[in-house]
């Protein structure tokens, strides 16, 4: 029998609005604060990235900032860039659809695309207001979220979360249409209505048995995209990887990657990755979303990974980095959030 999609919600954590899912841990966050002597201790974090990466940081900054080896061909398009500029940007950098774009200030993959051709790609220039990136499309078959930090007084970090992503699409049985298929599954009819609008008549189309249809190409929860818990990967080798990683990044302490790679044996080997982002402190640990993870094993985990954060930023206060100010933060959650 099919649940309604409100009870699904109810009781699974992964579709709770971020607020309620945050709410009881605002007691543990109050002690950190009182440990770290200020109330924005997590802006200290990471002091090579704008406000420790809270919320608001630029893309490209940061990226810039990441050895260019591990990174996709990445051009950042200023605000008020005419269509035409555009177009020589992505010549000159040799890009070619399909493309990525997204907003070089956002979350949670808003107004994240993939473009197929030059009309998507005006449409996408037109209804943009703000400065955003294009970036190649990997197609490499692995996606992970990569939580990595380190201590400022030691010279190696850690891994600790490490995330697959399973994107939204539904198996055919030979008789079922998309539309069909999508209502059969909790996690694509919480897409149903987007779906319907980008895939138009597709949704009315029978797969043949076996066959995988691709709904959402955009690997963000938000997205319908599954969160895999594969933390039974991380490894020394692996640490060793993510410490060579980040160990030009100047002031970056605790964040996640964003990456495809070939396979896992090149993951582990530090070939063929390719970062499409790194989010900074106020990064989730994204295996704790895993359908099958409780939500106390959740609340454990993000305890700790709160409690790595604040050892850091008081490690940095005591050499001299100071949080931003708590109106300057306010200021940043008024721009971005309200």
């Amino acid at each position: 029998m099919k649940l309604p999609l409100f009870l699904v919600k109810t009781f699974n954590y992964e579709y709770w609005p971020w607020w309620l899912f945050y709410l009881p841990m605002a007691p543990y966050w109050l002690y950190l604060a009182l440990k770290s002597r200020s109330f924005t201790y997590f802006t200290a974090v990471n002091p090579g990235i704008e406000a420790g990466g809270f919320y608001g940081e630029s893309k490209i900054d940061i990226l810039r900032k990441i050895n260019p080896n591990y990174l996709p061909t990445t051009v950042f398009i200023a605000h008020k860039t005419s269509f035409e500029e555009t177009l020589t940007l992505l010549k000159n950098n040799h890009l070619q659809f399909p493309i990525i774009a997204k907003p070089n200030i956002g979350e949670r993959g808003t107004n994240v695309a993939k473009i197929e051709n030059i009309g998507q790609l005006e449409v996408y220039h037109i209804q943009t207001h703000d400065a955003y990136i294009l970036q190649e499309f990997i197609d490499y078959p692995i996606e992970l979220g990569v939580l990595f930090s380190r201590l400022p007084n030691e010279k190696t970090g850690r891994v600790s979360s490490l995330t697959m992503k399973e994107f939204l699409k539904v198996v055919g049985d030979g008789t079922s249409t998309v539309r069909e298929l999508i209502d059969k599954s909790n996690r694509a009819r919480f897409q149903l209505e987007t779906l319907s609008a980008k895939l138009g008549n597709k949704m009315e189309e029978i797969p043949a048995k076996g066959e995988i249809r691709l709904l959402e190409p955009i690997g963000n929860h938000c997205r319908g995209t599954k969160f895999v818990n594969v933390n039974h990967l991380i490894n020394s080798r692996l640490d060793a990887v993510f410490n060579d990683v980040s160990k030009d990044f100047s002031g970056f302490y605790y964040g996640r990657f964003d990456l495809k790679v070939a396979s896992l044996d090149d993951l582990y080997r530090g070939k063929n990755i390719k970062i499409m982002e790194l989010n900074g402190v106020s990064s989730d640990p994204g295996h704790i979303y895993d359908p099958n993870y409780r939500l106390w094993q959740a609340y454990r985990d993000l305890c700790w990974h709160w409690k790595r954060s604040a050892a850091i930023s008081i490690i940095n206060q005591k050499s001299g980095v100071t949080p931003l100010p708590l109106d300057e933060v306010w200021g940043i959650v008024k721009t971005h959030l309200i």
